[in-house]
């Protein structure tokens, strides 16, 4: 299980990052870098990342042009990235020429062909928030499904989404269709601005095939002692 489980280095601290990378990287390959972590670590610390065993989540969520999002895919694939997102609402054409830019560059590179997901509807928007700003006839999970089949169908690896969507991705999408869950509480944290929520092992339940912790993690007394509470559950899905 604990290749499943993607811990959120969510914070712009490079010491606590590195702390963090510390104590987790003997029970937790998959690391995440967002936004926060990447202005402070840049490119330069996937060497290091992986050089403690670490795997790369990139979470960037690009979303542009086609050209743009396929340099930029393409660039973080030469350094290193294992897995990398962007948001599935770019389009067809922007996820398709993000694939074909991932697999030159890793190709080209002599390295392994990272993981593409895209992003569908945030975990911070529930159903009457999608029907108030989102100017869509669909219902939130009818968007969530009709996304993951445009990612699918431009070659994407996967999607990341709400646990409470799996099952009719899972239909629509098929088995090999990787899906990546944030949205995780333990029953034993804080809720925070997350709303379409389950824990570790209804997630695991439901048919994960990664799930993102953030907060619970890193935010806790004992980092390490809380990640293998969620590994425990996990376990027990």
């Amino acid at each position: 299980m604990k290749n499943r489980l993607i811990v959120a280095l969510d914070t712009d601290d490079g010491e606590d990052i590195d702390w963090l990378s510390g104590t987790l990287k003997d029970i937790v390959p998959w690391v995440k870098i967002g936004f926060q972590a990447f202005s402070v670590l840049g490119t330069e610390s996937f060497l290091w990342f992986s050089g403690r065993g670490h795997l790369i989540f990139l979470d960037l969520k690009f979303h542009d042009i086609p050209n743009t999002v396929a340099r930029d895919v393409g660039t973080m694939t030469r350094h290193g990235a294992n897995m990398i997102n962007m948001h599935a609402s770019g389009g067809f054409e922007m996820m398709q020429a993000a694939r074909i830019s991932a697999d030159d560059a890793a190709y080209d590179a002599g390295i392994p062909i990272p993981i593409l997901l895209g992003v569908t509807i945030l975990t911070s928007v529930d159903e009457e928030g999608f029907q108030t700003h989102f100017g869509s006839e669909r219902k939130l999970t009818e968007q969530v499904v009709y996304l993951a089949k445009q990612a699918k169908e431009a070659g994407l690896d996967g999607v990341v989404a709400s646990p409470l969507e799996i099952e009719p991705i899972r239909k629509a999408c098929g088995d090999k269709f990787l899906i990546v869950t944030p949205g995780i509480r333990p029953k034993w944290a804080e809720v925070g601005d997350q709303k379409r929520i389950t824990t570790p092992a209804e997630a695991i339940d439901r048919g994960a095939d990664y799930i993102v912790v953030g907060r619970p993690i890193i935010e806790a007394d004992d980092p390490l002692e809380a990640a293998e509470r969620i590994l425990d559950e996990m376990k027990g899905a």
